[in-house]
């Protein structure tokens, strides 16, 4: 088997620079780096995995504790967390928190113990997860959701924005009485998603009401009897903005029971795409958002955070876009 000094040998360099070229540093020039790396390719180098992480006092694993494993949006952050995570020599421990802070700080602190070089979570916004990562100075990088009271790394989706244009759109579409089923109270995405479904309704110039608002839960159990109560009151919404495409089922659902068309006799757009959208009949107009490309960018920042290559912590930001389908449009 190479060894590092073989790697050395064959780039013309010291086994210092193939250290740090192998670790990502930035110190390394990039003429050098790529000498080593095509050097180690040839010879078929392999870094001693225990020993890297005696040294670092570290495990090359990372944890990804995210609210919903059964949601297309979550995982399709994993597999962008997981893509890049593995290209970099790091595994990924997956861990489903479902909203419940007892279960994030769990899974923190098995991160913690287990020594793991960093974490990446979509934060429930209660508990103490902030103070905990704080204090024992693990690497951590927030999806979706910031970590609150936290100046930490952060990837977001402006879903406020994208909320108002959906409403708007729905606007546009003719309806007048649009509702919004969103998620519970507290959680940043439900209410920026009510927050900009307020927005819209106030650039369409329609009014607003707390009659056609409803929470629930993230899930499509609870959306189901939200949908209920707000598709059977006297006065009902001819139009639903609805929150994540998980609601979204116990939306559809209810419209079907109550023998409801959408696109005919009640407009919906809803948060997220996934690939039973357009499998409807009608197709499901959704607010897409980039979830694989936030968890690349998350695991790049988390990366750089592990590598110390990374200064002031920072947010990105990134757009959503509406891809209108049969499902808002007026028959």
């Amino acid at each position: 088997m190479a060894t590092i000094s073989d790697v050395a040998t064959r780039a013309g360099v010291s086994t210092a620079t193939v250290s740090r070229a192998l670790n990502g540093k930035s110190t390394v020039d990039p003429a050098l780096a790529a000498r080593v790396l095509a050097a180690a390719a040839e010879l078929g180098y392999r870094p001693n995995g225990p020993a890297r992480n005696l040294r670092r006092q570290e495990t090359a694993v990372l944890a990804l504790i995210i609210s919903d494993v059964e949601n297309p949006f979550f995982t399709a952050i994993a597999r962008g967390v997981e893509d890049v995570a593995h290209t970099a020599g790091y595994s990924v421990v997956l861990c489903n928190s479902d909203d419940e802070p007892n279960k994030e700080r769990e899974y923190i602190d098995v991160a913690l113990q287990e020594r793991m070089a960093g974490v990446l979570l979509s934060p429930t916004g209660r508990g103490d997860s902030a103070e905990l990562l704080s204090r024992s100075r693990t690497p951590a990088v927030a999806v979706d959701r910031p970590l609150p009271n936290s100046p930490g790394d952060t990837v977001l989706v402006d879903s406020r924005l994208a909320a108002e244009e959906a409403t708007e759109h729905l606007a546009e579409q003719g309806y007048r009485r649009i509702g919004c089923l969103t998620g519970p109270s507290g959680v940043l995405t439900a209410d920026d998603r009510l927050a900009g479904y307020r927005d819209g309704l106030r650039a369409a110039g329609l009014a607003e009401s707390t009659a056609l608002v409803r929470r629930s839960e993230f899930k499509a159990a609870g959306a189901k009897q939200a949908a209920h109560s707000l598709l059977t009151q006297d006065d009902k919404p001819d139009a639903v903005l609805v929150a994540n495409n998980m609601m979204a089922v116990g939306v559809l659902e209810m419209c079907v029971e109550l023998g409801l068309r959408p696109g005919r006799d009640i407009g919906v757009v809803a948060f997220d795409d996934a690939p039973w959208a357009t499998l409807l009949d009608p197709p499901l107009t959704v607010v897409a958002q980039p979830a694989y490309d936030m968890g690349v960018v998350a695991a790049q920042m988390l990366l750089g955070r592990i590598s110390g290559e990374r200064g002031e912590p920072t947010t990105t930001t990134l757009s959503a876009h509406l891809v209108a389908r049969a499902s808002s449009n007026r028959a």
